[in-house]
This record gives C-alpha cells, structure tokens and sequence, in this order.
C-alpha cells in the first residue's frame, strides 16, 4: 500500500475534493479509502464511467479504476465475469449509480489503481493493482 501513497503523492491533481463533505456517502467514501491505505480522490460529480448493464444482476461485482481522463472518473464496473466484447461497458453519468447500483458508492473515491469485488453476500476485497495504470 505504501507504493499506491507516494505514487499519489507525486500526482497531486488526483488529490480531488467533494463540494460537500458533510454528504453521509462522502464521509463513508473517506472511512473506505482509510480503511484501505488508498488517497481519498472523489469521482467528479459531472463524470461518467464504463460500466456494464447488461450484468448489473450478476454476482460478483468487480470494479477497477484507471487515471480519470475526457471527462471519465477512470471507473470500470461490470457484474459476473467479465467480457473482452467492445460494447460490454456503455458510458453512465457517476449520479445514476445510486439507483443502478448503490452497493458500489462507498469505493468510489478509491484512488486509480485500486480495484474491488463485491457481492451480495458480503464478501470484500479491495487491493491496490499497480498494472492497471501501467495499461496491463
């Protein structure tokens, strides 16, 4: 985890902040990142992100998140396993994951380069993967 900090540390426009953090999900967002060594870097509220759809019902939920860029929070999320077809993310305004997909909210201000499972049941695993800022 030390590596993901003083990456960050020499990156600061990734250092971004929340309009308002008295917001219960931003609090939560920054307990979340604490819990897991990661920078607290708040999507943009205006941002989209890929997720896809199609396997919103599928179990587990697995999420990565690369350097935000084009007006993208750099978030990837899909549900079940995952699929190489160029159409399996479609692009979703950060704002409509609270009725789509709430479970994920609390991991959104994880830094890029961390990734995260989840299911229905409970499981969480949440690890900082250097190769999704190298491109691998």
């Amino acid at each position: 985890m030390a590596y993901a900090v003083a990456c960050f540390e020499l990156l600061p426009e990734y250092q971004m902040t929340h309009s308002d953090h008295d917001d219960p999900t931003a609090r939560l967002q920054q307990e979340t990142c604490l819990k897991f060594g990661s920078p607290t870097v708040f999507p943009d509220e205006a941002s989209k992100l890929g997720i896809a759809l199609a396997t919103l019902q599928r179990m587990p939920i697995t999420a990565c998140r690369i350097h935000p860029q084009n007006g993208t929070n750099g978030w990837y999320i899909h549900g079940g396993e995952y699929s190489d077809d160029p159409d399996f993310y479609q692009p979703l305004h950060v704002s409509h994951l609270a009725d789509l997909l709430p479970q994920v909210l609390p991991y959104l201000a994880l830094a890029p380069g961390y990734r995260f499972i989840i299911d229905d049941e409970g499981y969480e695993d949440v690890w900082y993967d250097p190769n999704v800022l190298a491109g691998r």
